[in-house]
């Protein structure tokens, strides 16, 4: 086996084909995270981003699209915003993890949305989580009735609310694939209000996120498409979301919306016109993206596994890397996984969001 390691830009299109085959051949959900067009969207804004290409008997045989930090420490491809991460492999393929990292010149590469079939990397993992995602496989209408039997008082709730919403604020519009940036915009700037107000860190204020959000809205591939859905009323946006879709997965990304309107709970009724949308377009499954909260577990029919972590090649590189990142790894943990200790930590988040607006 030849490994290459190239930056994004440098792939020929034969080497991108081969990569969309091979992960159309994985019998994993199509995620566009996973596709080529979301790699080399993030290497158009992070000058640090590779891809290692396996090579067995001068075919391509795998792509692992990572970024190479100081000493060596290694990140998944767009970490902090990717929702699906890992390797595209040939079925049968061979390779060590200690092999690739060293071909990529990594002591250690870290994670924290790997794909449940990543043999390669699983192993490596520290934790496991869960990725609630929407079924409309069989179309919206079977997807409402799920919702009747496992959620009826939210359903009912949610669609009341939408009626009273077109009599009280005017005609309600929804908008599936909005290519208007001014949206896009609008979207923006709720988000960044939603994470101060929430006492969370803005990625919007990162220039890179703001570029690769807009660079993927303009994305139209099979594979990986920048959907903008909107949800109008009297032609003013209420409510949005920007995710990525593929030809059977839409993969939620940023929703947010106008604070004015949370009366009418406007996020749940885009997420309801979303599914409807997507279902009508042949997507069968809307995936709502790591960690639980009242409004998936509302919305959901199913779970994917995602897993967090770091794979290391043994070495004074990947002690340091293990010094600098796993204590607070586990910390964190620690007080997600005690109900308490993360409410606590929510009320902080949530006080801090007050002294910012202040």
């Amino acid at each position: 086996m030849r490994i290459d390691v190239v930056k994004p830009d440098d792939l020929a299109e034969a080497e991108i084909e081969a990569w969309r085959e091979l992960r159309a051949k994985s019998g994993a959900p199509a995620n566009p995270f996973m596709e080529p067009e979301f790699t080399l969207a993030v290497g158009r804004v992070r000058p640090a981003a590779r891809v290692a290409v396996l090579w067995e008997d001068g075919q391509p045989a795998g792509f692992f699209p990572y970024e190479r930090g100081p000493l060596g420490h290694g990140r998944a491809i767009g970490l902090g915003v990717s929702d699906c991460q890992g390797a595209a492999l040939r079925p049968g393929v061979r390779v060590a993890p200690r092999e690739l990292l060293r071909a990529c010149a990594l002591s250690a590469w870290e994670f924290d949305n790997l794909e449940a079939d990543q043999a390669l990397f699983v192993p490596s993992a520290a934790e496991e989580f869960t990725s609630p995602v929407i079924d409309v496989g069989a179309g919206y209408a079977a997807y409402e009735e799920v919702l009747r039997a496992q959620s009826p008082k939210f359903l009912r709730t949610t669609l009341a609310k939408e009626r009273k919403l077109g009599r009280q604020a005017g005609e309600v519009r929804f908008v599936f694939d909005e290519r208007d940036p001014a949206a896009l915009r609008t979207l923006m700037g709720w988000k960044s209000a939603q994470y101060r107000r929430t006492g969370r860190r803005d990625r919007f204020a990162k220039e890179w996120i703001n570029t690769l959000v807009r660079l993927l809205h303009e994305t139209r591939t099979p594979g990986c498409t920048g959907v903008l859905s909107v949800l109008y009323v009297a032609d003013r946006p209420v409510a949005a979301h920007f995710g990525l879709r593929s030809r059977t997965v839409l993969s939620c990304w940023f929703p947010a919306y106008d604070p004015e309107f949370a009366k009418y709970s406007p996020g749940l009724i885009l997420h309801l016109r979303m599914a409807e949308s997507a279902a009508a377009e042949g997507i069968g499954m809307l995936d709502l993206g790591r960690g639980s909260s009242e409004y998936k577990d509302a919305l959901k029919t199913g779970e994917l596994r995602v897993h967090e972590g770091s794979s290391v090649r043994p070495g004074a590189r990947a002690a340091l890397y293990w010094m600098s990142r796993e204590p607070s790894r586990l910390a964190h943990s620690f007080v997600r996984n005690r109900p308490r200790l993360a409410g606590y930590a929510q009320q902080t988040l949530k006080q801090i969001g007050r002294l910012r607006g202040q």
